[in-house]
């Protein structure tokens, strides 16, 4: 018998003063049996990235033709396809050829992945990717609950992730592109 997906509920104050972004969201993110604290935690840092109304959770590691978030047009067009992880080249150059906009929020902490991919891909001009410190998404993966309450600031590029009872700072380093 297959494992269920676990439901998370996620109540994120997000406050983007670069864009001047100001939402209090209530999400539910369903949880792949296999995903790490990792993966949903950059999931999650990715949807506050890139927020956007119509800004949904794809299926992810469930169904592999879809990003892990994606902004769709009203009429289903994909504007935005945005995965997280490193994924290879060619889910990179087909994810922006399928949007108008493709971002990658990469984490993991391999040095060989830039070198191998980034020249690949380099030549898509609607490509954007953001690599995540390690150390922090550690320490935030590490506190992750079925329920879990976060406040995230966003100035100057870069994210201030609270919650109870810490603060993370996340600078991101921009390999492709910008936000």
């Amino acid at each position: 018998m297959a494992l269920q997906s676990i439901p998370c509920k996620i109540q994120l104050n997000l406050s983007d003063t670069d864009r001047g972004v100001y939402e209090d969201l209530r999400l539910t993110v369903a949880r792949h049996p296999s995903e790490t604290g990792q993966r949903l935690a950059a999931r999650v840092l990715a949807y506050a990235l890139w927020y956007h109304e119509r800004l949904a959770f794809g299926r992810g590691l469930s169904d592999v033709d879809e990003p892990a978030l994606w902004q769709k047009s009203l009429d289903g067009r994909i504007e935005h396809w945005i995965d997280v992880g490193q994924p290879d080249a060619d889910r990179m150059i087909a994810g922006s050829r399928r949007g108008e906009r493709c971002s990658v929020l990469v984490y993991g902490g391999n040095r060989v992945w830039p070198g191998k991919v980034l020249p690949a891909v380099e030549q898509q001009g609607n490509l954007s990717i953001a690599v995540l410190p390690q150390e922090p998404l550690d320490a935030l993966a590490g506190e992750l609950a079925r329920n879990f309450d976060w406040s995230v600031m966003i100035s100057d590029g870069v994210l201030y992730v609270s919650d109870a009872d810490t603060q993370h700072e996340f600078v991101l380093d921009w390999l492709l592109g910008e936000r």
